[in-house]
């Protein structure tokens, strides 16, 4: 209760919405951060995670790997990277990438090899060619499975990216790292809050994302 109430009387300070450190500078530099190391983990795993699928070449290893890398934690390879790259956009985007990664090539994987092999072979019957059973019957029945594990990586990405302020940049992590360096809890309270209310607003836009791109018979499957 208490920690609602530092939390409610931050955000309800109009000195936080204002300036170069206020609430909204910050939340877009937050969105800046975890868009772009979304943006680069859905370039390399979605391909990926689509391609094994498809394929089945290499699934035993590739997946085993991003398991494994579920694992790592992320904080520890920001340490690595600071001594490796130094203070650089780098260092804080690898390993919220590397965060990102697994999910969304696991379900990207499952989702295609997971599509009734009844449906490929339809499609092989009706002349398709091997890319167009893919963008036309694997792709669009694994989508459930693609947006969940792009809804998962995106919260994750949100709400780790607070890491970022461990090594001087912006983002909602700021007020975290700087309440806790003051013992200015309340800033502490109103920063964890805030980044819990973009990861559910993040959810409640891929939900929405879900709606527009899953067909409804797709959707209602994945629901029962």
């Amino acid at each position: 209760m208490i920690f609602l109430t530092n939390a409610w009387n931050w955000l309800h300070s109009s000195q936080q919405w204002q300036g170069a450190d206020g609430i909204p500078a910050r939340l877009l530099q937050h969105l800046g951060y975890s868009g772009l190391a979304l943006l680069v983990a859905i370039l390399i795993a979605l391909p990926l995670g689509v391609a094994i699928g498809h394929t089945g070449k290499g699934a035993f290893a590739i997946v085993s790997l991003a398991n494994i890398w579920r694992a790592i934690p992320t904080l520890g390879l920001l340490i690595i990277m600071v001594v490796w790259l130094g203070f650089s956009p780098l260092t804080w985007l690898i390993p919220l990438v590397a965060l990102a990664i697994p999910p969304i090539l696991v379900n990207a994987y499952e989702g295609v090899l997971g599509v009734d092999h009844d449906l490929t072979d339809a499609g092989r019957g009706m002349g398709m060619t091997g890319w167009q059973v893919l963008r036309r019957v694997e792709i669009p029945v694994a989508l459930p499975l693609i947006m969940l594990g792009l809804r998962t990586a995106a919260i994750f990405i949100v709400a780790t990216a607070t890491i970022a302020a461990e090594i001087g940049t912006g983002g909602l992590g700021r007020y975290i790292i700087d309440g806790l360096a003051t013992n200015n809890y309340a800033e502490v309270a109103g920063g964890a809050a805030l980044v819990v209310l973009l990861a559910l607003g993040v959810q409640v836009i891929f939900l929405g994302l879900r709606r527009l791109v899953v067909p409804t018979g797709l959707r209602r499957a994945g629901t029962s």
